[in-house]
């Protein structure tokens, strides 16, 4: 579809940039448009799990047809998949062939945003007005898929954490015997890890059995699985351990708005001293809330992630947050990695106090 001038919306422009006149344009195409984007965020990911976006990426173009008969997928709908994607300027499509529009190397650069989004997190937004209602916000109010978040995850550290993190890890002044991943997701932190140091073992804690399972089979397939063992616990409440006490380098990432509010949090990072006696090294790396933008600036990621926590209850905190809790908590901030390419990412280098 394309919009009209006097909205001041052009597809030829940034997707970021549009503006709306206050005077003149038409409201039905405005909204229309809204509506398309929509539909193309979910195609957009889907896309990706079909791998539509790699195909597109790596060869130049895609035939609906043949990609649908190699993939073993219905020939109309991998069409309309196109369809979807070419309203909003991601590929350009002449029948049932496509290539990469203007769009199209932002929006797989970001591909893991439009997954967490409208895989990992579609429940709890279907869910939105069940979930605000005060009487629902008690227990385990909000559901989301444990594992599409995950893989999301693992690439949005990739695109957001990891040249940071890898800088941190070769900057340590020891190498670690035993490693600890808090939040370990997918497993793909602690599996890197192992690799950099082969004669450390490795942990791998989290909440979620879907995402532990993943992680186990990616070490088997790594032939990893024999320095590594992946535990199914909440960090917040897990008991200690006899293992625990050789970890020498811990690494929590994008869970420790987890730990908040203000005096819980300070209660978490005593805990985690307490649990690793031996730990010279805290490596953690999270979003915080942004700062107050105008409310028709948000860069892609931002405004979806902050929604949903808003939703699921989860504080998020601030840079000043994090910096006002830690000599509480028990550590030093050695050093900081400010970061803010999508959620105000930092890392701090935490030593024990």
């Amino acid at each position: 579809m394309r919009l009209t001038e006097s909205m001041h919306i052009h597809i030829s422009e940034p997707l970021g940039t549009a503006r709306m006149s206050d005077t003149v344009g038409s409201a039905e195409e405005a909204v229309a448009y809204i509506y398309n984007s929509a539909v193309a965020a979910s195609a957009l990911s889907a896309a990706w799990d079909l791998g539509m976006l790699d195909e597109l990426h790596d060869r130049g173009e895609i035939d609906a047809p043949d990609f649908a008969a190699r993939r073993q997928l219905d020939p109309r709908s991998t069409v309309g998949l196109l369809r979807a994607l070419a309203a909003v300027g991601i590929v350009h499509r002449d029948g049932t062939k496509a290539v990469p529009a203007a769009y199209f190397a932002e929006a797989y650069r970001t591909r893991a945003f439009f997954h967490w989004l409208m895989r990992g997190s579609a429940q709890l937004f279907r869910e939105i007005p069940e979930v605000m209602m005060e009487k629902n916000r008690h227990g385990e109010f909000c559901r989301r898929d444990s594992s599409a978040i995950a893989r999301a995850c693992r690439e949005i550290s990739a695109l957001t954490y990891d040249p940071w993190f890898w800088q941190a890890v070769e900057n340590l002044e020891f190498k670690p015997r035993r490693i600890v991943d808090l939040g370990c997701g997918s497993g793909e932190r602690i599996l890197r890890l192992l690799r950099r140091f082969p004669e450390t073992h490795g942990i791998g804690i989290d909440i979620a059995a879907a995402a532990i399972k993943d992680a186990a089979d990616d070490a088997d397939t790594a032939d990893l699985a024999a320095r590594v063992s992946f535990l199914e616990a909440d960090v917040r409440t897990m008991q200690s351990r006899e293992t625990f006490d050789d970890v020498e380098l811990i690494t929590c990432f994008m869970m420790g708005h987890d730990f908040w509010p203000r005096d819980d949090c300070i209660g978490q990072l005593r805990r985690i001293r307490a649990l690793f006696p031996n730990a010279r090294r805290f490596l953690l790396g999270d979003a915080t809330r942004s700062a107050v933008t105008h409310d028709r600036k948000f860069r892609t990621f931002t405004l979806g992630f902050e929604l949903a926590h808003d939703l699921m209850g989860k504080f998020l905190p601030t840079v000043p947050d994090w910096e006002s809790v830690f000599g509480e908590g028990g550590w030093s901030v050695r050093r900081r990695h400010f970061i803010d390419l999508a959620v105000g990412e930092v890392i701090f280098e935490l030593d024990p106090a």
